[in-house]
């Protein structure tokens, strides 16, 4: 039995109206997209800015530059460590591979400066200077640099080489990790895009509060109230 028509009828009416505006939100009405996808791009894009370190990085790695270095490392397969080996090779280091394992030496700070490098292209979409370069995907080169900065760190670790660890860990998280993540991903200034930043918070606020008041006033329609 509804106790206040009204107040629940009012109720009903939100909620028809909260489910309507769903159903739009999923449409392809946001420059192709529906509405999560296109708000998914646009904070991406924004976020895409902020996550840029390599020249910060850069300056770190410097201090290693003459730091020669000698490390056995164990890739996850043959492929992978063929791929990694070349890579190596091309930036400075000598590499002997024998099946999935790569023994190599070098200079840290060259080599890492080479990766700095490839992450500065992927982070500028240009994955074609690492195809060119390697003779492979940009994307994959990128994903091995990752995976192989990450075997080098733990192999520094292990011998004490913990200033050397760091940098290495440093370049995997502050510049090819985000490069990998951000490729294809066209970077804005939030300045750029204030307006439609400020109108999708408070839109979520107000869209948030619209189900909640629809709730409360269907619920007191049936007099049901929440008491102490």
């Amino acid at each position: 039995m509804i106790a206040h028509k009204g107040e629940f009828n009012l109720g009903l009416g939100m909620m028809a109206g909260f489910i309507a505006v769903f159903i739009f939100f999923w449409t392809p009405s946001f420059q192709g997209h529906n509405l999560l996808n296109f708000m998914d791009g646009l904070y991406n894009s924004i976020s895409k800015n902020s996550a840029y370190y390599i020249p910060q990085t850069q300056k770190k790695v410097d201090e290693f530059k003459g730091k020669d270095v000698s490390m056995e490392l164990k890739a996850k397969s043959e492929a992978a460590a063929e791929r990694l080996g070349k890579m190596l090779q091309v930036n400075g280091m000598a590499v002997d591979r024998k099946g999935d394992t790569l023994k190599v030496q070098g200079d840290l700070g060259a080599v890492l400066t080479g990766v700095l490098k490839d992450a500065e292209a992927m982070y500028k979409n240009n994955d074609q200077e690492l195809n060119a370069k390697y003779g492979f995907a940009g994307k994959q080169a990128t994903y091995d640099w990752w995976t192989g900065l990450d075997i080098m760190a733990k192999n520094l670790t292990k011998h004490e080489q913990f200033k050397e660890s760091k940098i290495v860990q440093n370049v995997m998280t502050k510049a090819v990790e985000p490069a990998y993540n951000y490729f294809g991903i066209q970077g804005q200034n939030i300045k750029d895009k204030w307006l439609l930043v400020t109108v999708s918070l408070v839109g979520y606020v107000i869209y948030t509060l619209w189900f909640g008041f629809a709730i409360l006033f269907m619920f007191e329609g049936w007099g049901l109230k929440l008491e102490h």
